[in-house]
């Protein structure tokens, strides 16, 4: 297990020091820089100043020659100043990526929670009404674009009804508590943009897994339908859903991206957006990366249940894939 871990850790690191070089040059292609910005908005700063402040600033230097002083900068625990914030960058996303993982992580239960028993259900009712009722659900839910789905919700929960707030987070010093009612509305939109897919591939696998000879064998055995459906085929049929599950998280944390922006959420996708607008590539540059983590972190977590979900798999077996 030792060797499998640190053989991850070291695969986390190689990819983030590739993203952060390629992350780095694109922002840095981007037209315009924070000085040229301060220039344009401000008429007492003159071309000689700006000159002096990109000299300050490092700005002047060549792309690779300012990636490797940032890459020094990330190895002595500074990833460098928020110009729209004008605070480090670590004091504005840490607690920013504590509300992206709330966000994410209640709509991940939520969809996993429902679409694992709606997928079940289909696959053990196949070209039943149910079963086309279900699937009628599923692309209609995959069809959705989820800003789209955003608006919707606003408009009939938040303008029409006025059950629930259109977006925020409510006071600052409130707690998680008090700061349900504004998660309700973002939870439900990611949870119904991922639920689809995830019933869908819940009910592919089950169907595969029903014609396997080991469940027949036990019906003939006279096992109940409850024991071979759960005991024996939703285990086996988790394997391939935890793959679409890790990989799928990538695309989750876009779509929060979006869903963040369109409700307000001070979340990472929130912040992302907003820094690459505002030109503040140190902001973007990080939260970028942070968001890289997080989907190596899920990819990490899915090799972890795949030990954990089949007794065949172990961490010698997957050191060598």
């Amino acid at each position: 297990m030792l060797a499998f871990l640190i053989r991850r850790l070291f695969g986390m690191a190689v990819v983030l020091a590739v993203m952060s070089f390629v992350v780095f040059m694109l922002i840095g292609l981007m037209p315009g820089d924070p000085i040229d910005i301060m220039i344009a908005s401000n008429p007492d700063l003159t071309p000689a100043d700006g000159e002096r402040l990109k000299r300050l600033h490092g700005l002047d230097l060549p792309l690779w020659e300012r990636y490797a002083n940032w890459l020094g900068g990330v190895f002595t625990g500074d990833l460098g100043f928020s110009r729209t914030y004008n605070r480090p960058v670590l004091e504005i996303l840490l607690p920013r990526l504590g509300n992206t993982v709330i966000l994410l992580g209640l709509s991940s239960i939520v969809a996993i929670l429902v679409a694992i028993p709606l997928g079940v259900i289909a696959a053990t009712r196949p070209q039943s009404k149910l079963d086309g009722a279900i699937n009628l659900f599923c692309f209609a839910g995959i069809s959705v674009p989820p800003f789209w789905l955003a608006l919707l919700f606003i408009m009939i929960f938040a303008v029409a009804l006025g059950w629930l707030p259109a977006g925020g987070m409510g006071a600052a010093d409130a707690g998680f508590f008090a700061r349900l009612e504004f998660l309700v509305l973002p939870v439900v939109t990611l949870t119904i943009a991922s639920l689809a897919g995830y019933t869908r591939f819940a009910r592919a696998a089950m169907i595969e897994v029903l014609r396997q000879d080991y469940i027949r064998t036990a019906r003939a055995k006279g096992l109940g339908p409850r024991r071979t459906v759960f005991g024996h085929g939703l285990r086996n049929a988790m394997l391939p859903l935890t793959t679409i599950i890790a990989l799928d998280f990538g695309t989750l944390f876009s779509g929060a991206l979006i869903t963040e922006t369109m409700f307000g959420y001070l979340g990472m996708g929130k912040l992302i957006y907003d820094s690459i607008l505002g030109n503040d590539f140190n902001l973007a540059l990080v939260g970028l990366l942070l968001a890289t983590l997080v989907v190596l972190i899920g990819n990490f977590l899915a090799d972890i249940a795949y030990a954990a979900l089949d007794p065949r798999i172990s961490f010698r077996a997957l050191e060598a894939a």
